[in-house]
């Protein structure tokens, strides 16, 4: 793959620019609280160089070239030493409060899994498991770019708020929240987490253990449609405390970090095989579009990227068939209120990490499926339910539900295209560790 040279961050929507340079650049300069239908995605030619990863198992110094906040350290006076030195000392502070810091994560053909799919010969399914990262899941990675991004500004007298630091904010349900307040606690940053009513005891306990100010959020019946957690998150923002979550829509920065643990996984698979497909569960959207344009800078041939929802809520799925209805699934950002709304019925599946009412990052994800060739899969709740009992069962691994669902997804296309994925070389993220 050739070093990407990103200079810009554009609204996929309007079209808008801002330079990389820009300092806390998290949203459109378009968006605003009347119109949310922005997001920007960052941009940027290849170079003539081949892209050499650096000897290192921190990934954000293993790629650190391909890195937005990379470009944007450069861009005010920090020599390329300087800059891993920065990412070094971050991580040296999240290890001092997580325990583990950002570290390469398995990447592996699973056997029994494999066996219990009925894969044969040459064929199996590869787990990359994201149970043991900063935080238990794969949300960190997200969070770490605007964490980096931040304190750069702040050090470099880049940002406005002085020796008062305003608050960050994040609405989630746990994963995101828990990596959140782990990274804000690393570096003594006040958090403000927006939870739902059904937050989980262990959650609520973890999240006051780091520190955080939680709000549980309960819906109102003069709210407007979406999640009430998100809802009350952007008042908060409004207010003046900085975006600190994932949803590319609201901090775009998140989506820098997102492209990690794709970039990981194409580097780790054999490169004497083919991977045919990668199966990724969505909530709010920026896991699968992180993997998906680390597909794009990667420029991975054949390998077909599938988004997982439940049936219990698909905005992402009908989304899809929309924009195939009214001019195509590529470049679909200019008719978002065609395409995609909030789900209209209260969200619900035993994989409660992914029922965002609205998948926020919809746009990269249907431009990654339509140019690998993939498409987005419907899991039914049975298959939700029996995924996580597989995995737990036979995986080895203590992941949850939602880690699980890529699974699920994987599990329901199996049901439908018997005796045409035996031979195929599949993969899933578990992306969240089962907290008890």
């Amino acid at each position: 793959m050739k070093t990407q040279v990103i200079d810009s961050l554009q609204c996929a929507v309007c079209g808008a620019r801002v330079s990389v340079a820009q300092p806390l650049s998290w949203r459109c300069p378009q968006a605003n609280n009347d119109d949310r239908h922005h997001v920007l995605h960052f941009t940027g030619t290849p170079s003539a160089n081949n892209f050499q990863p650096v000897e290192s198992e921190n990934p954000f110094v293993r790629f650190q070239e391909l890195l937005a906040w990379d470009a944007f350290a450069s861009q005010h006076g920090a020599t390329l030493s300087e800059r891993r030195e920065f990412i070094e000392r971050l991580d040296a502070k999240v290890e001092s409060v997580a325990k583990v810091g950002f570290r390469r994560t398995p990447f592996a053909r699973n056997a029994e899994l494999s066996n219990a799919l009925g894969f044969e010969g040459s064929g199996g399914l590869w787990v990359k498991d994201e149970t043991h990262n900063v935080a238990g899941s794969q949300k960190a990675r997200h969070l770490f770019t605007e964490l980096l991004h931040l304190v750069f500004a702040e050090e470099k007298g880049l940002a406005p708020w002085g020796a008062s630091r305003p608050e960050l904010a994040i609405a989630s349900c746990g994963n995101a929240a828990i990596a959140a307040a782990t990274l804000a606690a690393s570096v003594q940053w006040p958090i403000r987490v927006f939870v739902p009513e059904s937050v989980d005891a262990v959650v609520l306990n973890t999240l006051k253990t780091l520190g955080a100010h939680v709000e549980v959020c309960v819906r109102q019946p003069s709210d407007p449609a979406g999640d009430p957690c998100v809802l009350r998150f952007q008042e908060c923002i409004a207010r003046g405390s900085l975006p600190f979550g994932v949803q590319g829509t609201e901090n775009a920065w998140c989506l820098d970090g997102g492209r990690m643990i794709g970039l990981e996984m194409l580097e780790q698979f054999p490169n004497t095989q083919q991977l045919h497909r990668i199966f990724v569960q969505v909530g709010g959207g920026a896991f699968a579009s992180g993997i998906g344009d680390a597909m794009r800078i990667a420029e991975v041939q054949g390998t077909h990227l599938h988004a997982v929802q439940t049936q219990g809520c698909s905005p992402l799925a009908r989304a899809w068939s929309r924009a195939e209805q009214t001019g195509g699934t590529l470049n679909a950002g200019a008719r978002w209120s065609e395409c995609m709304w909030p789900w209209e019925e209260v969200p619900v599946s035993l994989a409660d990490g992914i029922l965002d009412d609205e998948t926020y990052d919809w746009i990269s994800i249907c431009d990654a499926m339509t140019r690998t060739g993939g498409f987005p899969v419907v899991a039914p709740e049975s298959d939700v339910v029996a995924a996580f009992e597989l995995a737990q069962k036979s995986s080895g691994i203590n992941v949850s539900p939602t880690g699980a669902a890529g699974l699920a997804g994987l599990m329901t296309y199996i049901a439908k295209n018997k005796g045409n994925y035996e031979q195929e070389n599949i993969a899933v993220v578990f992306s969240g560790v089962l907290r008890s």
